[in-house]
């Protein structure tokens, strides 16, 4: 592996190149491996889905309709994720969802963990997942067949004193902790009337936003309650309803956008140079950033 870059602001993160296949595990460092860092219609980037590897754990954050190609172009196997986190039920986030869970049952003959709140665990399979995996083809065996039999569901536990939802739980020595964010909603600025979506806080210290419109009271909530190192935002260039637009981030404070890595960005801007307006970088997919 070879050290590309190391953070002149923040000195606790490295950016590593890939080498040969998809590291899971580590040497007891938290890195993520992005498998796309674009939008829902990106072609170029693929989608905004991101592997957490900590010592020999992981988890897969997200999984869109390209990211078992992506894991195929970095020769290795989405069936391999055991761990997996979804944000929420777009297809760019779940696209791949059924691979993972065909593959599990019908060829490794396991289930992946997922963490999951009851209340997306009913919607995401009533709405998204029971048309292509309710009924199982094997003779002789019941054909019904329900999220359970596919996944080990891994629930949350509910934070108290957060100013919205806050959930936490770990997969070996990753800590997780989930709190609900605007994405789609039919009232301004409220969360509770909102698409059902969340973002991820990694071992306190590293956010990903996973789809937020611009929400500043909740990264100032975020940054002043814990010791935040990077910001992983979802960004779209132009004006955009359900996502944070690049203006809107260029108005944060000074202090957050130092820390901020931008992805989910449109196709075309991959190597516009987003430093100028005081952000750290636009996130790059294939590259492992170590804390």
């Amino acid at each position: 592996m070879t050290k590309i870059f190391e953070g002149d602001i923040l000195s606790s993160m490295e950016i590593r190149e890939f080498n040969e296949k998809i590291e899971m595990s580590t040497g007891g460092q938290t890195s993520l491996f992005f498998l796309g860092t674009g939008g829902a219609f990106s072609k170029k980037n693929f989608q905004n889905n991101v592997l957490v590897i900590k010592g020999n754990d992981h988890i897969l954050i997200d999984c869109g309709l390209l990211c078992p190609f992506s894991f195929a172009l970095f020769n290795s196997s989405i069936s391999d994720v055991q761990n997996l986190l979804i944000t929420h039920a777009h297809g760019d986030h779940i696209g791949g969802l059924e691979e993972i869970a065909l593959s599990g049952m019908y060829m490794k003959h396991q289930k992946p963990n997922i963490i999951i709140e009851d209340c997306f665990k009913k919607s995401l399979w009533n709405n998204s997942l029971k048309g292509a995996c309710g009924r199982r083809c094997e003779p002789g065996m019941n054909p019904k067949v329900t999220f359970d039999d596919y996944f080990t569901q891994i629930k949350p536990k509910k934070i108290k004193g957060a100013p919205r939802p806050f959930f936490e739980t770990n997969i070996g020595s990753i800590n997780l902790k989930l709190f609900r964010t605007k994405h789609i909603f039919t009232k301004k600025d409220s969360w509770k009337s909102a698409f059902y979506s969340v973002g991820a806080l990694i071992d306190s210290r590293i956010i990903f936003t996973s789809d937020s419109v611009y929400d500043p009271e909740l990264l100032e909530w975020l940054c002043s309650s814990f010791d935040i190192e990077y910001i992983f935002h979802d960004c779209q260039f132009g004006t955009n309803a359900v996502h944070a637009s690049y203006d809107e981030l260029k108005t944060l404070d000074p202090s957050i956008k130092a820390k901020m890595i931008l992805c989910h960005y449109n196709d075309g801007k991959e190597d516009f140079d987003v430093s100028k307006d005081g952000f750290f970088s636009l996130a790059k997919r294939g590259v492992y950033y170590d804390f």
